[in-house]
């Protein structure tokens, strides 16, 4: 479940505990009343949490990476393809009056596209990550439709939860490493 190299691991802290915060804000679109403190706390848990990532992975830079010139173009195409896919699929989702469903196509195409993410820097630990993702990408409108709640919040809190916990197994990891 650790990365191949230290670095990475805290480096994919910074990543996901931003995007762990972004989520959390996502879901604060329209989410119960009583939700709001606890997506609040799970901003600001992310934004920490990246922080920490970021100190670690500077005292760390000098330290392997799986990234090299290959496995750098490669990463730079598949974000390439995230976004691109994330942007089309909105933008068409929108047009057919469906923004309600967005979040839902960017948590599918986000957790879809950490699959070879996970490949290319030997990180395990992401695969899990990718899975769980669009898993509550495939089950949220259901599950939003069942509640009565907006598909954001029933999308964004739960992969603003993932992406938190991933980021701080990978500060921890860090620190059972070493550096």
């Amino acid at each position: 479940m650790l990365a191949e190299h230290v670095r990475d691991s805290a480096a994919t802290a910074v990543i996901f505990g931003f995007f762990a915060s972004s989520w959390f804000g996502w879901a604060q679109e329209a989410p119960p009343a009583r939700w709001r403190k606890f997506l609040a706390a799970g901003s600001v848990t992310s934004l920490f949490t990246a922080l920490v990532g970021g100190l670690l992975t500077w005292r760390l830079w000098h330290n392997d990476t799986a990234f090299d010139e290959d496995s750098s173009r490669a990463f730079g195409v598949v974000v390439a393809i995230e976004f691109g896919a994330a942007a089309l699929g909105s933008v068409l989702l929108a047009l057919r009056g469906r923004r309600d469903s967005i979040s839902m196509w960017v948590a599918f195409v986000v957790g879809v596209h950490l699959f070879p993410v996970a490949a290319l820097i030997g990180y395990s630990m992401i695969y899990v990550v990718a899975a769980l993702i669009t898993v509550v990408s495939v089950v949220a409108h259901p599950v939003a439709r069942a509640r009565k709640l907006s598909v954001s919040a029933v999308v964004g809190a739960p992969t603003g939860l993932i992406l938190l916990a991933a980021a701080v197994f990978s500060v921890a990891s860090v620190a059972i490493v070493g550096s």
